[in-house]
């Protein structure tokens, strides 16, 4: 293992670096450890249980030469298993959700991988889940196995050969906790089994996310299907109770929500230099919630799952944050609401023009409300409340001309009006704004515009 020589680029799996946490970890009690996976060959903690589901499967007859493997993964063992087929001769077939990123995809197909992306949002049994479409492939592919890693418990075994035991020589049996998310079990079950039949005192703590059933179940040993709903987390929780979770060796799950999860990845990075997958920040944000449990003599180790490149299109995207709410920028005027969109043109319509024109500009451009303009003035708006009420009074046809309908005009601001100020003009009667542009012309503010600077 000194001079790192291997046959092949399987032997470069395991014996991962276990890393100190300093500026990050400054409010934590004790001492904070990081158990780095993506020095993994496939930038992942799911090497060591891809490989062994591999060998245990040629082990026992199942896995024949020149056979095809199938797996439904969230991207990582994919990529294990890849190596593995690579080095193996083996086919790969995977069966992936639509939420993970593309990255993944891409590697895996890099890599010669085979891939089905399939609907996240159907339940676990449904024929295009990407549980159900792994199992069919298997039962259409002749000398094909499928690894089913939420049930192989090869899976956990892996841990409890590997990572576990290096965990223990690594901190020199002075480990007080293990942290880690949860989303097959396998690795917290297995590092759990193996840290438990050394010193049954530590504590293991599972990362898990919100639309996901491990903590109530782990706490009340109900599966209640209403706490299952679509999340943006990847590699963590599930809709499934899988095999390798042993629930008896876990000391508690905590729940961490997506957007906590995705800015701790960040802060992971800028503050320590570690590059990481998303689930990192989901369970170094469990030490945080429960570091009132820890003191100056907890030795806590978190294990990294996998590597931030993965995730540059999500994660450490600006843009990807910034649409789901997670990143906040201040808003403080009318202007900093325009910025993103003040160079699209202003959609009008003319006091002439009939409704029936009005409902398809309306439809055309995803909007609910214009202002109407005659000779080049801004003479009235319109809504669709408005429209409505027209048409099915009995009063309007839709012939008529806007004008008959239309409202007063809508306030003109500039583009230095306060948040506060514009929300005072958003009434009843009045859904908008019209925004003076320093370069001539005007832009608009809804109410859904303001909802959205201020959510």
């Amino acid at each position: 293992m000194k001079n790192r020589v291997y046959d092949n680029i399987l032997g470069a799996i395991g014996n991962t670096p276990m890393i100190r946490l300093n500026k990050i970890a400054a409010d934590i009690p004790g001492t904070v450890y990081a158990k780095v996976e993506y020095f993994n060959p496939g930038n992942s903690v799911k090497d060591r249980m891809a490989l062994k589901m591999i060998e245990d499967a040629e082990k026992n007859g199942t896995l024949k030469p020149g056979g095809t493997v199938i797996e439904c993964t969230s991207g990582n063992t994919g990529m294990g298993l890849a190596l593995a087929c690579i080095v193996k001769g083996y086919k790969l077939i995977c069966t992936t959700s639509d939420k993970q990123s593309k990255e993944k995809f891409d590697v895996l197909r890099a890599h010669g991988a085979q891939v089905y992306v399939c609907p996240t949002n159907v339940a676990p049994t449904h024929p295009d889940s990407y549980y159900s479409v792994a199992e069919r492939l298997h039962k259409e592919t002749p000398n094909s196995i499928w690894c089913n890693q939420y049930d192989n418990l090869s899976n956990r075994q892996a841990h409890y050969e590997s990572t576990g035991p290096e965990i223990w020589e690594q901190t020199e049996g002075k480990i007080t906790h293990f942290v880690v998310g949860v989303g097959t079990g396998g690795t917290i079950s297995g590092v759990a089994k193996f840290l438990k039949e050394k010193n049954p005192n530590i504590k293991i703590w599972g990362a898990d996310t919100y639309g996901s059933v491990f903590k109530k179940y782990h706490e009340t040993g109900e599966f209640d299907e209403k706490e299952i709903y679509p999340y943006i987390t990847e590699g963590i929780g599930e809709d499934i109770l899988p095999k390798n979770v042993d629930f008896s060796l876990i000391d508690g799950f905590e729940k961490v929500t997506d957007k906590d999860g995705a800015l701790v990845t960040r802060e992971l990075a800028i503050k320590e230099g570690l590059f990481l997958g998303y689930s990192a920040g989901s369970a170094y944000q469990l030490i945080r919630q429960r570091k009132h449990e820890l003191d100056e003599n907890s030795f806590v180790v978190v294990l990294f799952h996998d590597h931030g490149s993965r995730y540059v299109g999500k994660v450490f995207n600006d843009d990807w944050m910034r649409d789901r709410g997670f990143l906040k920028e201040e808003v403080k005027t009318a202007k900093d609401i325009i910025a993103k969109h003040r160079n699209l043109p202003l959609v009008k319509v003319y006091s002439g023009e009939p409704i029936e024109t009005v409902i398809q500009k309306m439809k055309q451009f995803g909007i609910s409300q214009m202002p109407v303009v005659q000779e080049g003035e801004i003479v009235g708006s319109v809504d669709d409340r408005k429209l409505f009420e027209a048409i099915f009074d009995g009063s309007n046809t839709m012939t008529d001309a806007v004008h008959k309908v239309m409202s007063a005009p809508y306030p003109v601001v500039s583009e230095s009006t306060s948040l506060s100020d514009l929300s005072k003009m958003m009434t009843k009667d009045n859904a908008a704004v019209l925004v003076t542009l320093s370069e001539g012309g005007h832009h608009i503010i809804t109410r859904h515009d303001l909802i959205a600077a201020i959510g």
